[in-house]
């Protein structure tokens, strides 16, 4: 195939000097509409960036001289010359997620002189004449906005003002086309990591992002489809005072939700803001198919109430719209991982589009390990001992990673992104060994199943055949719970329990 390989080395090429003559004639453009600030200089962000990835890949490439890829040492060195590739708390050590935490909600902030002129560009006024008390120091700073508290001048309504950082829209433009060709680059030197989904999924979801007026409609939306979630608050968008960069909003009371210092002085209970969490997030996932993808906990704040714990949910930017197929395959993989169904888990994995990285696949939805899922996630309570192995073995998966990323469909891959971000939150509250969380999982799952086989009865018996069975084992479900409960409880403690004599084994292998 050399006229093939010929072909494609042209095409490469093409693209290479195609994108650096993009990155330098957009450079002087956005020049001269940000007042020739050097920062937004195309060239020079390319420029940080590509000495960035040539270091790594530097220090990979010396590292790893001379040893032959199918080897175990191969490996061995890569995962410890990796092990600074993410930021997740349950899986990464402690500094490197301290580092990245500023991103969440204390990030560099814009002068707010500069975000006075965005305001005045997109309201029309300036800022004198639609707010009052515009606070100095923002509520928090993102990469993308910060938010400031202000008052309403019309009606002295308390208000959070989200304001775009005034050159995102025009660094994300070159951006964009250096991650591009960077990631392209880095996958031809490693194809073991082929890193494509990460620039297209970044492609198609910034310029989301970026638009607040579509945020304001994702806010609107996720308050009506949740209106039952008494414990959920989502605040009011005040559409008089909003556009694509400028996102007015219902000052909301509460603190972070890792804020262990606030819950503890408060007296909030950690497992039922865990409990409450996870429910809200099955009933997106499972039951709407609809779902915020970013619950950092800059983006969840927590409140005590006299009804109880109260949420408050922030920053509806980026949504997933699951199809009815996938969503429902997702629950019965989920039902099949629950009732250790190794065939199922097979077969819903499959249907995903895995096929023999199956387990490795159903690890990565649970965060859990292969061992613990086999012998029942639902039961064995995550310990240290098995997040210290999910730590020690993650690196040494990383090419099969990600191969599974690559292959999955999209929609997985921001459900990944919603499920390591919960996962984090209930390490750093400590509530991660909680069995329980599983049976809101579950109860979540059989809804949306038994939804679906409603709808596609016939007859009036049918449907009721249906829902008694429902009935039934949503039944089971909280009995089954109130055994966990009280398998925590002194009297618990001091009775022997076996496998064969549980009061309650729950098993999901009907319907």
């Amino acid at each position: 195939m050399p006229g093939f390989r010929l072909l494609t080395h042209h095409v490469g090429k093409v693209l290479t000097v195609s994108t650096l003559i993009g990155i330098t004639g957009g450079s002087l453009v956005l020049l001269q509409k940000n007042e020739w600030n050097i920062s937004t200089l195309g060239l020079l962000r390319f420029g940080r960036a590509a000495k960035s990835v040539a270091v790594c890949v530097a220090d990979y490439k010396w590292n790893l001289r001379g040893l032959d890829p199918k080897t175990d040492k191969y490996w061995k060195v890569k995962s410890q010359v990796g092990q600074h590739l993410g930021a997740l708390e349950y899986l990464l050590p402690v500094e490197y997620v301290e580092t990245m935490k500023v991103l969440h909600s204390d990030a560099p902030q814009s002068p707010k002189e500069d975000l006075f002129k965005v305001i005045k560009e997109d309201l029309g006024k300036d800022v004198d004449e639609i707010f009052t008390n515009f606070e100095d120091k923002p509520l928090g700073a993102a990469s993308l906005a910060q938010v400031h508290k202000a008052k309403l001048k019309d009606t002295g309504t308390v208000v959070a003002v989200k304001v775009q950082h005034p050159r995102v829209k025009a660094h994300s433009v070159v951006d964009m086309a250096t991650m591009e060709l960077l990631v392209h680059l880095v996958s031809w030197i490693f194809p073991e990591f082929n890193l494509i989904w990460l620039a297209e999924e970044t492609k198609k979801n910034f310029p989301i992002e970026l638009d607040f007026y579509n945020e304001a409609k994702n806010c609107e939306r996720m308050k009506e489809l949740l209106s039952y979630c008494d414990y959920l608050k989502i605040p009011k968008v005040y559409w008089d005072f909003t556009t694509n960069r400028v996102l007015t909003m219902e000052y909301c009371e509460g603190a972070q939700v890792n804020d262990v210092e606030y819950i503890k002085d408060n007296n909030i209970s950690v497992n039922e803001i865990s409990e409450k969490l996870g429910e809200l997030y099955s009933e997106m996932i499972f039951v709407h198919g609809y779902v915020h993808c970013d619950p950092h906990p800059g983006n969840v704040l927590v409140k005590n109430t006299p009804k109880g714990v109260q949420l408050v949910l922030l920053d509806h930017g980026l949504y997933q719209t699951l199809t009815d197929e996938f969503r429902l395959d997702y629950c019965k993989l989920w039902k099949a991982i629950i009732g250790t169904d190794m065939d199922r888990i097979k077969k819903y994995s499959e249907r995903i589009g895995i096929g023999r990285l199956y387990p490795l696949f159903a690890c990565m939805v649970t965060a859990r390990s292969w061992s613990a899922i086999s012998k029942g996630v639902d039961k064995l309570e995550f310990t240290k001992s098995e997040e210290e192995e999910i730590q020690n073995n993650v690196s040494s998966y990383l090419s099969e990673i990600s191969e599974i990323l690559n292959t999955v469909p999209r929609q997985m891959l921001l459900i990944f992104k919603t499920n390591d971000l919960l996962r984090g939150i209930e390490t750093h509250l400590k509530t991660r060994a909680m069995a329980s969380s599983f049976i809101t999982m579950s109860r979540a799952c059989l809804r949306s199943i038994f939804s679906h086989k409603r709808n596609k009865c016939q007859t009036w018996l049918c449907r009721l055949h249906t829902t008694i069975v429902e009935q039934y084992y949503l039944f089971m479900l909280s009995a089954y719970k109130l055994y966990l409960w009280f398998r925590e409880t002194p009297l618990g403690h001091h009775l022997t329990w076996t496998q064969d004599a549980t009061v309650i084994e729950f098993k999901l292998n009907s319907s």
